[in-house]
């Protein structure tokens, strides 16, 4: 099993005390946030948390009901899952960064369920700003794109990702990029059986992510 724990996730071991700042200042402007009408039923913006410095950076599409209520990204079920498969590669989700591409939960109400609706284009390009701001402050050394629109979000195009998934993408400014599925499309497997499957490739797809990492560095 490939293992990262001979490969330090920070550049620096601490963040600096004024990029620190510059982060919680970003959570500060970003709770204030009316770029585009999300803002309007979600309870709060959900933005990133992880260390200044990370080398690996994992976006998601956006917050879901239970992360829209705690204010914290990837703490449901697909969070759950994505620990999982962290841990079955040994990579510290303490030291990644986490975020999402768009910082507000979209949903339908259902009765008394909130159901995830995806975001559009429009909103995913507004939320683009504070995603920008993400990768200036962290400069992850790759970028993992969980989704077809987070993948869309970060390639800045559209995306089939059964086409890129698991190749090693570079951005214009040498960032590495590698697209996978999002966790939560293994919880909606139908059966045991496929599940499984589905956690068997992602993992593998955290493996190269973290071949990836060492090349870069």
């Amino acid at each position: 099993m490939t293992q990262v724990r001979d490969v330090p996730l920070s550049e620096n071991g601490a963040t600096k005390p004024r990029h620190a700042a510059r982060l919680k200042k970003l959570v500060e402007e970003a709770a204030h946030c009316e770029r585009c009408p999300l803002f309007r039923e979600a309870t709060q913006t959900v933005f990133g948390e992880g260390p200044i410095g990370a080398l690996i950076m994992f976006v998601g599409e956006q917050p879901g009901d239970q992360e829209d209520r705690v204010g914290r990204p990837f703490v449901g079920p697909a969070g759950r899952m994505l620990d999982a498969a962290l841990a079955a590669v040994g990579l510290d989700r303490g030291a990644a960064y986490v975020t999402n591409a768009v910082k507000h939960f979209k949903y339908e109400q259902r009765g008394k369920r909130r159901l995830h609706k995806h975001p559009n284009r429009g909103e995913v390009q507004a939320c683009r700003w504070w995603l920008d701001q993400e990768f200036a402050l962290v400069r992850p050394k790759l970028v993992v794109a969980l989704g077809t629109v987070a993948a869309h979000a970060i390639l800045n195009r559209p995306v089939v990702l059964a086409r890129v998934r698991g190749r090693p993408l570079t951005l214009p400014d040498g960032r590495g990029v590698l697209a996978t599925i999002h966790p939560s499309a293994i919880l909606r497997m139908p059966d045991e059986t496929m599940r499984r499957q589905a956690f068997g490739d992602f993992v593998d797809d955290l493996k190269r992510a973290v071949k990836v990492v060492k090349s870069l560095r």
